[in-house]
């Protein structure tokens, strides 16, 4: 069995779960986020616990029954409490700013870079920290990869966009050799 799969998901208030066919529709104030549900697992809700069953003994539903838990207990606590991102800016003249809700960035490019917000995606900047905030946890994640990816961080300065906390091993450029040597 199943160690993540087994455990039960306690339905908090305020927050509903309704099964739609082959999806799983978690909803609270006005958010809404759908899992994909396979024919091989079962979703039993009883009581304000909801709990992963699965029919087969097979690799593949043995797999998807821990996967489907996890997604659906992302789906109640973004729906809940939501989801966050932080990027830092590092650099001389990197800049970042919202505008009607799209992000515009500086990033040392001929041009400006704009990144248009995902429904359910909203963009907040504070001096050189962006932060991507939503309920859909997947997505928040798959944007702020999105923007690291216009500028990575180099290693010898360690200049770019890069997650808040990420440590950027850095490189010794190169070494200068002392004056008067010969083939200097």
């Amino acid at each position: 069995m199943s160690r993540i799969g087994a455990k039960p998901i306690t339905i908090d208030e305020g927050v509903s779960a309704v099964r739609d066919g082959d999806f799983l529709v978690v909803s609270s104030d006005g958010k809404s986020q759908q899992v994909k549900i396979h024919k091989n697992i079962g979703i039993d809700i009883k009581d304000q616990k909801l709990t992963v069953t699965r029919s087969a003994d097979d690799k593949v539903t043995k797999s998807l029954h821990g996967l489907t838990r996890s997604l659906i207990k992302n789906a109640f606590e973004g729906v809940k409490n939501g989801y966050q991102k932080d990027l830092e800016v590092v650099g001389v003249g990197y800049r970042a700013q919202v505008e009607q809700g799209n992000m515009m960035l500086k990033l040392g490019f001929s041009h400006d870079v704009t990144v248009e917000a995902p429904e359910g995606i909203e963009f907040e900047v504070k001096k050189n920290t962006i932060s991507v905030k939503g309920y859909d946890k997947q997505l928040v994640g798959q944007v702020a990869a999105k923007i690291r990816s216009l500028r990575e961080p180099e290693p010898y300065k360690g200049k770019g966009i890069k997650y808040k906390g990420e440590i950027i091993l850095r490189k010794v450029g190169k070494a200068v050799k002392a004056a008067g040597e010969p083939g200097a």
